[in-house]
């Protein structure tokens, strides 16, 4: 027992008092937030498949190490380098999809607004909401397919080229007149930046997400496509049921009605996004002055 003690008494002289500064809980901090979205990416993508597949290619390695397999061993070390190449070349569309998404966060601007007297901006009109709905059920009535992609804040330049530029102001008959059958710009999809369609007859790329349903056709999955490559919002008529659908972040919500696209519009028109931020403390104390006079 006294031999325990003295070990004890001489651990405690030896440990020496943390010293914790600010850095170093901005740097937990940090960690923390990389390990989350690093865990969530793995989780979202097909790299947790992958993952399990390299845990037991590590407790197989793990094992050679126990059993000192020199042999193994050998062959490990010397193709380190090139499965870390082999990894980047595998993963890198995954890769690329998840630094586009901490591009997206904007932290510190969805946080503060640096500028308070700035009006909240609409990305478009309330006339374009209603022109938009108003198509696509008429659509939907009578069975017109139609791929209708509305521009948040990244662009879709590199879509856009794809089609055929039109550069006009937003309408139902325009939409209409699209993606009637049998007209050259029927086939593809339609881009919106505002309150204007800025291409039409353009390719999106088509998700490779295996869970999503066979019964999704071509626009539904080139729907869900574009939407996990950038922010925008899509709309999708169905040919086969006439069923609108809309997706956004990779999700599709199918057979939505009047009611909840046009909620789903307004939510990303862009009138509520300031009241979710903080202000300033300037312009704080200047609302208050002025609900005070």
């Amino acid at each position: 027992m006294s031999t325990l003690a003295n070990f004890f008494s001489q651990y405690m002289t030896d440990l020496k008092p943390l010293n914790l500064k600010l850095t170093d809980f901005v740097e937990v901090l940090i960690l923390a937030f990389l390990i989350y979205e690093i865990l969530v990416w793995i989780k979202n993508t097909r790299a947790w498949i992958l993952l399990k597949g390299f845990i037991l290619l590590m407790l197989f390695i793990l094992m050679a190490l126990i059993f000192r397999m020199d042999t193994i061993l050998f062959i490990v070390g010397k193709s380190v380098n090139a499965g870390i190449i082999a990894l980047v070349v595998i993963f890198q569309p995954e890769l690329r999809k998840a630094l586009e998404q901490l591009g997206q966060k904007n932290v510190i601007a969805n946080i503060v607004s640096f500028d308070s007297n700035k009006e909240p901006s609409e990305r478009f009109s309330d006339r374009t909401i209603n022109e938009v709905v108003k198509a696509c059920f008429e659509m939907g009535k009578v069975k017109t397919g139609a791929l209708i992609v509305i521009a948040m804040d990244i662009p879709l330049t590199e879509y856009e080229r794809t089609g055929i530029v039109i550069d006009s102001a937003i309408s139902s008959q325009l939409i209409l007149n699209i993606f009637e059958h049998n007209t050259p710009l029927h086939d593809g999809a339609v881009i919106m930046c505002g309150d204007r369609i800025t291409a039409a007859t353009c390719y999106l790329p088509l998700s490779d997400n295996m869970e999503l349903s066979k019964e999704l056709g071509t626009r539904h999955r080139a729907a869900i496509g574009i939407s996990e490559v950038t922010d925008s919002f899509t709309i999708v008529v169905s040919e086969e049921t006439g069923a609108v659908s809309v997706a956004q972040g990779g999700r599709l919500w199918r057979n939505v009605d009047q009611d909840v696209l046009k909620k789903r519009l307004v939510e990303i028109q862009g009138k509520e996004a300031e009241s979710r931020r903080f202000r300033l403390w300037k312009g704080r104390h200047r609302d208050e002055r002025k609900a005070g006079q």
